[in-house]
């Protein structure tokens, strides 16, 4: 699913994953969530690549509505672009295509080795309940329905604070964020009975 935008085919969400996991598209996106806006030419000069390299990447991220163009700085063959506000949740696996499946693991396997990176330095630069870096690790009892009900508020929290580059203060740093929620497995816990 996708946020205000047409629920996508099978083969738009497998051009995606595969589009997420190009090193070079996952840089340029890097690039402009961190600096707002670039050029092929600018890319070109920061990522180490041909600006033909990078104009090629713009425009199937464009395709994909992941950036967009800036209308009111491009002109002649100079076409500044920045991200669009974007999220996506992956379909369930049982109704994915091969193809589509296949592309969602590989890109998977990337999130987990970031993720993984990421918790690790959450870590080492944890300065207390305070500071910019936050650890939290909770457990509870819940149904499927109340973490459905939870995944909508916790959705809502990001909406109400969160905000795109251009329109926040000075003082804001970009925050990555991370949400996992796996039930214990049923059957035995503890040596008590926990389901059918």
């Amino acid at each position: 699913m996708t946020d205000g935008l047409p629920e996508m085919t099978s083969l738009e969400r497998t051009a995606l994953y595969k589009s997420l996991g190009n090193p070079l598209r996952r840089r340029i996106l890097e690039y402009l969530g961190r600096h707002g806006e670039a050029n092929s030419t600018v890319l070109a000069r920061e990522l180490g690549e041909s600006s033909g390299t990078t104009s090629y990447h713009l425009r199937k991220l464009a395709e994909q509505r992941l950036i967009e163009e800036i209308p009111e700085k491009s002109g002649g063959r100079e076409r500044w672009w920045r991200v669009l506000p974007f999220r996506h949740t992956t379909p369930d696996p049982a109704a994915m295509t091969p193809d589509e499946y296949a592309a969602a693991a590989q890109l998977a396997h990337l999130k987990i080795e970031f993720d993984t990176a990421l918790y690790r330095r959450a870590h080492q630069e944890y300065r207390g309940p305070e500071g910019w870096a936050q650890v939290q690790r909770h457990s509870t009892w819940m149904t499927r329905e109340e973490l459905l009900a939870f995944m909508r508020e916790y959705h809502a929290l990001l909406d109400r604070y969160g905000r795109p580059r251009e329109q926040s203060p000075p003082e804001a740093r970009p925050v990555l964020m991370r949400f996992y929620a796996v039930p214990e497995p049923v059957g035995e816990w503890n040596g008590e009975p926990t389901g059918p």
